[in-house]
């Protein structure tokens, strides 16, 4: 399962990274670029956990930070995606799957406003200051709308994937076997049958008694 984990991550976290390169950062959209790899980071996260969230979240960042054309230092996008990542994995359902679309819908705003102010903060603390001649107000809304309208599109698909990998059939045919087994052993006991059937034989040998009795004192009235 962890090896299910790890190679659905990585190959979901390297074709996202394409895409974001070569197709949504070339689109040359005003303000912010819509942010691809964090949706991914946030699909996983809400099915893997806090943990899973972090590493996921780590890694996808790293390789952001590495990937051409990055023209930031190394590790900062590595520290904001697995702060966001382990943060979205707080929320995660117990089940992995969710009942409605407002919970993840206030995750993706919320992380996208998140990531774009620790991006900011973080690039502040090393002397990037390119957040303040673009308008943090501006990087700010179109981040989260951007996000959000690429979400339904990204984040469902993700967290289907993630739980299917997340299946085990042979943990699934050796749990349905079991439930046979209990099931079988219970009607060959013939425990709530024979319960049943002692109370019916009960009921009709009193019934039959009373019967007799009747008949009885007919009998004796009679005479």
């Amino acid at each position: 399962m962890r090896f299910n984990r790890m190679l659905l991550s990585t190959t979901l976290v390297v074709v996202t990274m394409v895409i974001q390169v070569s197709v949504l950062a070339r689109l040359h959209l005003p303000g912010a670029v819509p942010d691809l790899l964090l949706l991914t980071v946030l699909g996983l996260a809400l099915v893997y956990g806090h943990v899973g969230g972090a590493l996921v979240g780590f890694g996808a960042g790293l390789l952001a930070d590495l990937a051409p054309p990055a023209d930031h230092a190394a590790g900062r996008y590595a520290l904001v995606l697995c702060v966001v990542g382990y943060l979205a994995g707080l929320v995660k359902p117990e089940n992995g799957r969710l009942r409605s679309a407002t919970g993840p819908m206030a995750v993706v705003v919320a992380a996208a406003v998140g990531t774009t102010l620790l991006y900011a903060g973080v690039g502040a603390l090393v002397g990037d200051t390119a957040a303040r001649h673009v308008g943090l107000g501006s990087l700010l809304f179109t981040a989260a709308l951007y996000d959000l309208l690429l979400a339904p599109f990204v984040v469902p698909g993700i967290m289907f994937l993630a739980r299917r990998a997340e299946n085990d059939p042979l943990a699934d045919t050796n749990s349905a076997a079991k439930k046979t087994d209990i099931s079988s052993g219970w009607l060959s006991s013939g425990t709530g049958l024979r319960i049943g059937n002692q109370r019916g034989g009960l009921k009709a040998k009193a019934a039959r008694s009373k019967a007799a009795r009747a008949g009885r004192i007919k009998g004796v009235k009679r005479l």
